[in-house]
């Protein structure tokens, strides 16, 4: 079977792809925490901003505004997550972790850094940071550029 070479260098591609990847690799060491890689950045944008709103959460974490209520709904039916409407506007709600949260995460964190790892480890060492950054920098300029549209 023939390679397609224009798809072989295509960083639409090959995001996804490694986007699969890294959720493949997630999802088999978390299988007993029935976490997804979403559930956990929201998690621990939470445990990092305690009563952060979900607009909060949406700009933190890149999740779409449906997406993301869908998400916290779940977690908050986990009881990982608890919801409260806030004082300042009775429209929007705060997110707080609660006990199992809390527990949960952190079962979940060293998993996470393992996968990170293990993503990281086919690069070389002198590669890895410079990976980190570029992503960061990719991340950081199409959601600006996203938002603007």
């Amino acid at each position: 079977m023939k390679q397609d070479r224009q798809l072989d260098n295509s960083a639409l591609h090959l995001l996804h792809r490694a986007g699969q990847c890294a959720e493949v690799l997630f999802a088999n060491e978390t299988v007993r925490t029935e976490l997804t890689p979403r559930q956990y950045a929201i998690l621990s944008s939470v445990h990092q901003n305690p009563d952060i709103s979900q607009t909060g959460l949406v700009e933190q974490t890149g999740v779409d505004r449906s997406t993301l209520a869908d998400i916290v709904r779940r977690l908050v039916k986990k009881g990982l997550l608890q919801r409260k409407r806030t004082r300042t506007d009775a429209r929007m709600y705060a997110v707080r972790l609660t006990a199992k949260g809390k527990s949960a995460l952190g079962s979940v964190r060293p998993i996470a850094a393992k996968v990170d790892q293990r993503i990281l480890s086919v690069l070389r060492a002198d590669q890895r940071g410079d990976f980190i950054e570029s992503l960061g920098e990719i991340v950081k300029a199409m959601s600006r550029r996203v938002a603007q549209s």
